[in-house]
This record gives C-alpha cells, sequence and structure tokens, in this order.
C-alpha cells in the first residue's frame, strides 16, 4: 500500500514507524527540517520537506498514484485542506484528518465533511479519542487497558497478575475447568518484555500483564476472578484543565455518572475559562505539584487521581504526590513511551498514550479486508481485531481447529445475531460473524488473508 502522511510529529511518526515496518511504501511530509531529517534517519521511508496542503508537495510525495493520504499535523487547516487538494488533483481513494478542534465537529456543522464539501474519508479526533478511553479504563479500576468492541458486547482488558492474584501459577486450562460459563479468553500474555499467545498448559506469573476477551456484561466477574475488586470511583480529582481533562469532567458531570470531580489548573485564564463551562466540578487555580493544593482538593480522600496535563514529568510526580497522600488509584497520560516501562515501578496504577491510541485509530482503515476496529498493545507488538467475516472469506464453514492459526493468533469471541460466542475448537464462522481476536505483529498479514474478500481498503 502506497501511503502519504502529513506531519512528522510524535503521531505521524509512530503511524510512519508501524506502517512501514509491514512493509509498505511511505512518504512523510513535515514543513519542519529537523522532523523530516529524523524520519529519513531512522525510518525507511521518504521523508520530504514541505506543507501537506500544497499541491506540488503532495506530487513529489506520490499522490499520482497513493491509495492513501493521512494528514496529522498540528493545524486542523492544514489536514483538511490537504484532504481536499487529494482528492480534487489526485484522486487519492481514502483520506483521514486528525481535526482537534470541537467547533468543527458540532453535530449542526457535520455536513461539513460530507463529500460534496470536504471529502474526508475518517475524522480523527484526539482529545475525544483519549478521553473516552482514560473514561473506559476509569469504569474498570481492575485494568490497566480496556477496549470495547462488536458494538460495546465485548471487552478487551488488559490485567496485572500480581503475588495476591488467586490465579497466579494456574494452568490455564484449568481455568476452563474451574469457571466452565465465563465466556471469557486469555488471548495474549506480555511477560519480561515479550508478548505471546498461552498454550493452555501455560501457567500465569507474579507480574505478567494478561489481555483477557470477556463479555461485557462479564467484566466484574472476570476481574474478579484475577483479584480484582475495586469499585468504580465516586471521587475524582484532575490535573490539568487542557482540551482532555475539561472532556473528561464534562462526562463525569453528567447526572447519570454520580461522581464528584475537582480540576486542578496551572493556567488562571484557562482555570477560569474552564469553570464557565462546568457546572458542578470544582475547579482550582495552581500548581498540581504542589502538596498544599493537592490537600486542598482533599486528594487523600479522592479514589482517583487523573494527571492528563501536556507534560509528562508533571504528571508523573502528581500520581506519585498523590498517592504519597493517601489517593486510591492513579492514572496519568504519558506521550513519550520511553516512560512507559518505570509506571508500575512508581506504583501508577494505568497510564494513557495519545499517540498509541491515534494510531489504533488509523490502523482499522489501513488494515486490508472486513476490519472493523483496531487496538494497538504492548508498543505495536500485537493488535487486537475485530473482522467481519463475508460469504467468500477463507475462514467461514470451516471449524477453527483446521484453520491451521499461527501461534501468534488467538479468537476471543464471535459475535452472531446479536449473542456473544466463546469459540471453541469445533467452532465454525457463519457468513457476517464478527470476531474478536489477537494477533502478534508478525501475524496480522495472515490475520488480513483470513478475512479477505476482495482487494480494498477500509
Amino acid at each position: 500500500m502506497k501511503v502519504i502522511i502529513c506531519g512528522a510529529g510524535q503521531v505521524g511518526y509512530g503511524i510512519a514507524e508501524r506502517l512501514s515496518a509491514e512493509g509498505n511504501d511511505i512518504s512523510i511530509i513535515d514543513h519542519a527540517p529537523e522532523l523530516v531529517q529524523r524520519v529519513n534517519d531512522l525510518l525507511d521511508v521518504r521523508g520530504i520537506h514541505g506543507h501537506g496542503s500544497y499541491p506540488d508537495v503532495l506530487l513529489e510525495a506520490g499522490a499520482e498514484d497513493a491509495d492513501m493520504i493521512i494528514a496529522v499535523t498540528l493545524s486542523d487547516e492544514v489536514n483538511m485542506i490537504a484532504c481536499q487538494v487529494a482528492h480534487s488533483l489526485f484522486n487519492v481513494p481514502t483520506r483521514i484528518a486528525r481535526v482537534r478542534a470541537q467547533n468543527y465537529l458540532a453535530e449542526p456543522w457535520r455536513n461539513l465533511f460530507a463529500r460534496e464539501h470536504l471529502p474526508i474519508d475518517v475524522i480523527i479526533s484526539p482529545e475525544v479519542e483519549v478521553g473516552e478511553t482514560v473514561l473506559r479504563r476509569l469504569n474498570q479500576p481492575g485494568a490497566f487497558e480496556t477496549v470495547s468492541f462488536a458494538d460495546g458486547g465485548v471487552s478487551v482488558m488488559g490485567i496485572n497478575c500480581d503475588e495476591s492474584c488467586p490465579v497466579v501459577d494456574t494452568p490455564i486450562s484449568q481455568l476452563v475447568e474451574l469457571f466452565p460459563d465465563l465466556p471469557s479468553v486469555i488471548v495474549a500474555v506480555a511477560r519480561a518484555g515479550r508478548l505471546f499467545v498461552p498454550h493452555p498448559s501455560d501457567r500465569l506469573l507474579d507480574g505478567d500483564d494478561v489481555y483477557v476477551v470477556a463479555r461485557s456484561d462479564q467484566v466484574a466477574r472476570t476481574l474478579k476472578i484475577f483479584g480484582h475488586e475495586e469499585q468504580r470511583a465516586r471521587r475524582v480529582v484532575i490535573a490539568g484543565g487542557g482540551n482532555i481533562g475539561l472532556y473528561v469532567a464534562q462526562e463525569l458531570e453528567k447526572p447519570d455518572q454520580h461522581v464528584r470531580v475537582k480540576v486542578i489548573e496551572l493556567d488562571r485564564d484557562r482555570a477560569v475559562k474552564i469553570a464557565e463551562n462546568l457546572n458542578r466540578t470544582i475547579v482550582l487555580n495552581g500548581d498540581a505539584l504542589s502538596e498544599e493544593l493537592l490537600r486542598e482538593a482533599d486528594v487523600a480522600h479522592a479514589d482517583t487521581i487523573l494527571a492528563l496535563t501536556n507534560d509528562d514529568q508533571v504528571n508523573i510526580l502528581t500520581c506519585v504526590l498523590a498517592r504519597q497522600l493517601g489517593c486510591a488509584r492513579s492514572m496519568c497520560l504519558i506521550n513519550s513511551l520511553g516512560y512507559t516501562s518505570v509506571i508500575r515501578s512508581l506504583g501508577i496504577d494505568a497510564y494513557v498514550n495519545p499517540r498509541a491510541t491515534t494510531v489504533s485509530r488509523v490502523l482499522q482503515h489501513v488494515r486490508r479486508g472486513r476490519i472493523r476496529a483496531v487496538h494497538s498493545i504492548q508498543n505495536g507488538a500485537g493488535e487486537v481485531i475485530e473482522a467481519e467475516a463475508l460469504d467468500t472469506a477463507p475462514v467461514v464453514g470451516k471449524p477453527l481447529r483446521s484453520l491451521g492459526l499461527p501461534d501468534g493468533i488467538r479468537f476471543g469471541a464471535i459475535l452472531r445475531d446479536g449473542k456473544i460466542i466463546r469459540p471453541e475448537g469445533e467452532t465454525e464462522l457463519r457468513a457476517k460473524d464478527r470476531v474478536v481476536l489477537f494477533a502478534t505483529a508478525e501475524t496480522i498479514r495472515d490475520v488480513e488473508q483470513m478475512f479477505r474478500v476482495s482487494f480494498e481498503y477500509f
């Protein structure tokens, strides 16, 4: 696949890194020479210096025969114009744009992105995507990572097994025998930096990160089996009143949430502005690293601290300080992947990486075949994929046992006629079944082939 990426920042670099590693032909455009030099030095891509919305620059990047353009610069307007130019002058089939300003996305103006106006196939709003990720993890406090598939009917959870976990040192096959009516499947295990699909005879060890596919109404029970019975947060302190922090606070204010929220914002003008946009939330102006201010926010009695500023170090230290003051749980926003390896050692329960969230959103439109959703885990070492089986797909009508699946693929759930089915060896996929599965990075092409119908992109 030939892909043009406009913007070589964190998000653009992350997308280029993933797609080039999979053998795609990638051109990446940025007006900053140092960013172009960086991608040329570190990635197997073609870096081009210039503005992604300029026709001559797109032509140089190969727009005449490109399959897709992904515009993820820091400017919404550049992203939108780049997609318009790619469509009008070069007829690029698939156009994806990052649009951060919520004014463009408000319901009265959604028609702006219709094909006859601004022909953008997929709108990515990082603040909303990341905000939703934070809310999902807040609702399932026992998991360090959560994502929903199959119209919300299936949840995939990342669960840490510590020394107090009841199922540590238990063979996976024995778990199935102990809980035969539980429609949950362990699809992957991360151990000592390695992500793999476990065999039934494998035992879970202290320190393992386990990825479990479960029916959404069985999430609480599944977490309980792994020793996690944490209650949903009712008192939340948010450090950082930026777009993400404001979005999360507004969602938590809704009457059905029953959550008391306090926001700490360093910039006084921003604090005043968000206070005007919030109804029941208390907004405090000051530094989240101030112990005095955290005490004023009563963080010692909070269920969760959410550190959502633009500074990774501030987020990490805020969580550490809040936990020392007595806060029950902590979650932070981390942009640099270099910090992720130390998060748990510092006592932080969960983190959200905006780049990984955005990359996952893009990947579902890059994958061939009937791929409906993708979530990247462990820094791209694997993906949880929702795929649809159509009549002519090679997987239809055959027992899963006979498919000869590579070791890196594990089926987790099947959505059929509104019901969630736990896959077994003799299960046969039917046309229109939607499958949630895990695949290591090396086996993603196999998944695409299994669900192929024709040479098309989504």
